[in-house]
């Protein structure tokens, strides 16, 4: 389906910027207007050829919908022009005398204008289905009577406002989750019964209607309990923000949709919902979290422990061999504690793959030679890695490294490591290169304890491959290729 503004660009070129932003505010919040008017909301645009063209719609939560295929691309019918372009041309809002028929099903519709800085821009179809109408209960004549309002601020250009919250905030309420009408002082006009529920919940007690509500919220906040600075606001109506209010253990959102009339405040909407059990989980959350880092953390100082134990034994050997294959162990715990110490700042269960290797690639290779000046160089991005391949991932490029400054470059002043990335979803291929003296013509990679490891860890732990061949030029190439944990763990792999 395309998109708000893929249609702007195709059918209504002529359309200002800000004008096309201002159709985004009023989409992304007219959820609000559509449940409280229990009526579809189709936006019209009026199009370079004089036609009128969808570009967005809504379905009420709160009734039967009237559209039950998306129309969104599609041109308006005939019968419906005239009303569009008349709200249009006289920026007033069109209701019509009689509903019109679809299919079984009678359907009241109203064409509201769009404006923005006095000049209407689109039109609003609201389309309410009248199968099964009934005698509206207070509820629904409150619900109806604040879309009303809301409506006659889009058709003066005071709805939406632009400094509403964006985008989407969990917990946020719904018409549903709880309505409250106040009046211009913040007193309560009507509250439904799960908006009164919610308040009781908090421990109001009695009825709201006729108090004000930011008073009766006030007296139920703990003394020393955090206040939000924006919840006065917002209880009063005054701005239309969003804002959480706890008290006892429970927690409730709250949204307030000031309802204006030519600049004056006539009162406001206020939105409220239950989230006591989001906050505890989201709480849970963060207390799992800080628990994982604060059990990496432990995790690599205990490493680091290890790696330092190994050095001081590796000092009191005399054989040159115990201390070598000391140095290695040190070497190789070294590298799974910079893994850790990444996992450690993060709440993700994935490491930022480039910062760790250039950590890792120096320490490797300033251990496997205080003779020979190694230059490492990384082409490409590895991005991130998951946890799980990020520690066998590391080993094997710390020891394809090591390996080549130890056995490639030795002997040598100076010398070159080159390490190519090259990554397509969670297929990664890598080559590690040096210009050293290249493989030994007697025995190939050779058999040693790094290179088993090298060779277990990509086989068992990566589900790769790895090779090793003569560099062009001279020196040695080595080509990995790894499949990473979430692409073996999809669906169907």
């Amino acid at each position: 389906m395309p998109t708000l503004s893929d249609l702007v660009a195709r059918h209504a070129t002529t359309l200002e910027p800000a004008d096309l932003e201002w159709l985004h505010l009023l989409v992304g919040d007219w959820q609000v207007a559509s449940d409280l008017a229990f009526a579809d909301l189709v936006l019209w645009l009026p199009t370079d050829d004089g036609d009128f063209v969808a570009v967005a719609q809504a379905r009420p939560s709160t009734g039967a919908t009237v559209h039950y295929d998306d129309i969104v691309g599609s041109y308006a019918p005939e019968g419906q022009r005239p009303q569009l372009q008349r709200a249009l041309d006289e920026s007033v809002s069109q209701r019509s005398r009689e509903p019109r028929w679809f299919g079984a099903y009678a359907v009241r519709e109203e064409a509201v204008p769009v404006v923005r800085k006095g000049r209407p821009i689109a039109v609003v179809a609201r389309q309410t289905n009248l199968g099964g109408t009934r005698t509206p209960s207070r509820l629904e004549l409150n619900y109806v009577e604040s879309a009303d309002d809301i409506f006659a601020m889009i058709a003066r250009g005071e709805y939406p406002a632009p400094d509403a919250p964006t985008g989407p905030r969990r917990g946020a309420p719904r018409v549903g989750d709880g309505l409250v009408r106040l009046n211009s002082e913040g007193e309560v006009l009507y509250a439904s019964p799960n908006a009164l529920s919610c308040f009781h919940r908090l421990g109001a007690l009695g009825d709201l209607v006729g108090r004000s509500l930011v008073e009766v919220t006030a007296d139920l906040i703990e003394q020393h309990a955090t206040v939000d600075e924006s919840m006065p606001l917002v209880l009063m109506g005054r701005a239309p923000w969003r804002t959480d209010v706890e008290a006892r253990g429970v927690a409730l959102s709250l949204r307030a949709v000031p309802l204006m009339e030519m600049g004056h405040r006539l009162g406001a909407v206020l939105l409220c919902r239950d989230v006591s059990e989001l906050r505890r989980r989201e709480r849970e959350l963060i207390t799992k979290d800080a628990t994982i880092r604060e059990i990496h953390h432990r995790v690599k100082n205990n490493l680091q422990t290890v790696a330092a134990l190994l050095r001081l034994q590796s000092r009191r050997m005399a054989s040159p061999e115990a201390r070598d294959a000391l140095a290695e162990a040190m070497r190789r715990v070294a590298t799974i504690a910079l893994v850790h110490d990444s996992l450690s700042q993060t709440i993700d269960e994935s490491v930022p793959f480039d910062d760790l290797v250039g950590r890792s690639l120096r320490l490797a290779a300033d251990v496997a030679s205080a003779t020979t000046h190694v230059r490492t160089t990384v082409h490409g991005t590895f991005g991130s890695v998951p946890a799980d391949d990020a520690t066998a991932l590391a080993l094997v490029l710390t020891e394809l490294v090591t390996n080549a400054v130890e056995h490639g470059l030795d002997g040598r002043e100076s010398g070159t490591v080159d390490i190519v990335v090259q990554r397509d979803g969670e297929h990664l291929q890598v080559e590690v290169a040096d210009d050293g003296a290249g493989l030994p013509a007697d025995r190939g990679a050779g058999t040693g304890l790094g290179t088993q490891i090298v060779s277990t860890l990509v086989t068992n732990e990566l589900h790769g491959s790895i090779e090793w061949g003569p560099r062009e030029g001279g020196g040695t190439s080595v080509h990995l290729v790894a499949n990473l944990r979430s692409g073996r763990d999809a669906p169907g792999l």
